[in-house]
């Protein structure tokens, strides 16, 4: 007689070194960077190849037809997760090329001002440049200096577009983190979107640490546009990102990049096209297709959130790698003598998220020694121990950002804890050797004391379109712990 029971669902494996056999590292490697580039699962890799061997077995069927229906799931699965209607999603290859597709599609007028802060990823950052160069807009850099709370960090956003207003301009876009790269710190970037509304200007968020690290709702907060790498949390293969437009923003934007059949152009010009016209809104049909590419990265989301919800779902993840990432940075940090950059307790989930920004221990370093201790860290590290660490230097100071997984324990934490702080006693040994030949042959010894590279290049670039801007005095938000030290 068969057994009235059911069987129970197996339970989700564990969180931590258990969860490494789904992956594809070496058994003597640790990903301690899995925010950089991030790593899919076997599953999400079988489910490629077989979209490969798709993809070659019919090429016509599969890029005409069968992808497209595939696309129209991933879209859907990857908006359920955003909670936005999927005729507001489309995919990109990255976050960068998102920031690219609305800043290039904006126009711009006389006196437009484009915002963003010094934490921005250089690539946008250097995109912002390229209109100001090309275009009659302006920008202006935002300096930031971690740790600092998020109620500074609006007020000194209020305060800029307040400037700005005051000087007969017009801001009429910013540009903000989910989480910034270097530092690895949530953003708030909730708040952002309000007082941008309030402010009128556009808001425009990198998301690029985004979906798969932190918890999103695009429907309860609003955003003009965001983007979102899925290929560093999400567990896709790379590169994929979602853009997001709501309907009211998409006449915004008129055209994929790079352009594609479906671009409706302003002439009556026509040119052949090897595609019908679609039942679909035209913002979707131009991402759709815009040149052949390998789109099977997109259409393994469906795929990368079926595996994480068989090991346990979104919360889950997140508030593992949330937990891991905070303990273990606090454990790295009492080993080196430190501390980690703390974030603002006040803040959404008080601020964390799964990476974690610990300072190093290191003396000050001459500027002729940077390069050698970032290849050190970076390069010779990573060789020698299998594993690789984010080195950067913040507000005068040396830190390691460190990603936490759910193949990670705190024992990882631990061990790299130890490796650190050894190569930080060789370094320091040799910087003082260096100070004290230096004070004997009277040589001056210049220092690193500003912040990351890339922020002195925007706060150059800020100066110069200060000084193009008449009676226009521009929030620098010195004394308000966000000003960056030069």
């Amino acid at each position: 007689m068969a057994s009235s029971s059911t069987e129970s669902p197996p339970a989700p494996p564990t969180f931590g070194h258990q969860l490494r056999k789904h992956f594809l590292f070496p058994e003597n490697y640790t990903n301690l960077n899995h925010g950089s580039f991030g790593s899919i699962p076997t599953p999400v890799l079988t489910h490629r190849q077989r979209l490969h061997i798709l993809s070659e077995q019919h090429p016509d069927n599969f890029m005409r037809y069968h992808s497209i229906s595939l696309l129209d799931e991933a879209r859907a699965a990857v908006a359920k997760v955003l909670n936005a209607p999927s005729e507001e999603v489309v995919f990109v290859t990255n976050a960068t090329t998102g920031v690219n597709v609305v800043l290039r599609n904006l126009t711009y007028e006389e006196g437009d001002v484009i915002l963003h802060f010094g934490t921005i990823y250089g690539a946008c950052g250097r995109t912002v440049q390229y209109i100001a160069d090309t275009t009659d807009a302006t920008c202006i850099s935002i300096p930031l200096a971690y740790p600092v709370q998020d109620a500074v960090i609006i007020s000194s956003f209020n305060t800029t577009v307040q400037e700005i207003k005051a000087a007969g301009k017009k801001p009429k876009l910013v540009i903000f983190d989910t989480v910034s790269s270097m530092p690895g710190m949530r953003f708030p970037w909730e708040k952002m979107i309000v007082a941008a509304k309030e402010a009128g200007v556009l808001s425009l968020i990198d998301g690029a640490h985004g979906v798969g690290n932190i918890k999103i709702d695009l429907e309860a907060n609003q955003p003009d546009f965001f983007v979102s790498n899925c290929h560093k949390w999400l567990y896709t293969p790379r590169p994929a990102a979602v853009l997001y437009v709501p309907t009211r923003n998409q006449p915004l934007i008129t055209t994929s990049i790079p352009t594609s059949h479906y671009y409706i152009p302003k002439s009556a010009a026509q040119y052949w096209s090897p595609l019908g016209p679609g039942s679909k809104s035209n913002f979707i049909l131009q991402f759709e297709f815009n040149g052949t590419i390998d789109a099977t990265s997109y259409l393994c989301v469906p795929a990368a959130l079926k595996f994480r919800q068989e090991i346990g779902g979104e919360d889950a993840i997140i508030k593992y790698c949330n937990t891991l990432a905070f303990e273990g940075g606090e454990a790295v940090a009492k080993i080196l003598g430190t501390e980690i950059m703390t974030p603002d307790p006040a803040a959404v989930d008080s601020g964390r998220c799964p990476m974690v920004n610990i300072r190093l221990p290191l003396l000050p370093i001459p500027k002729t020694e940077v390069e050698s201790v970032y290849n050190t860290f970076t390069k010779d590290v990573g060789v020698r121990e299998n594993t690789f660490v984010q080195v950067y230097v913040h507000n005068a100071r040396w830190w390691v950002r460190i990603s936490a997984q759910v193949y990670l324990e705190m024992k990882d934490f631990v061990w790299i804890a130890g490796v650190l702080k050894r190569e930080c006693e060789k370094i320091n040994e040799r910087v003082a050797n260096l100070a004290t030949i230096a004070a004997a042959t009277g040589e001056k010894v210049n220092v690193v004391n500003g912040a990351d590279v890339h922020v002195e290049e925007v706060k150059s670039a800020k100066r110069a379109v200060v000084n193009g801007m008449v009676d226009l005095k521009v929030s620098d938000a010195e004394g308000g712990g966000v000003a960056v030290n030069g």
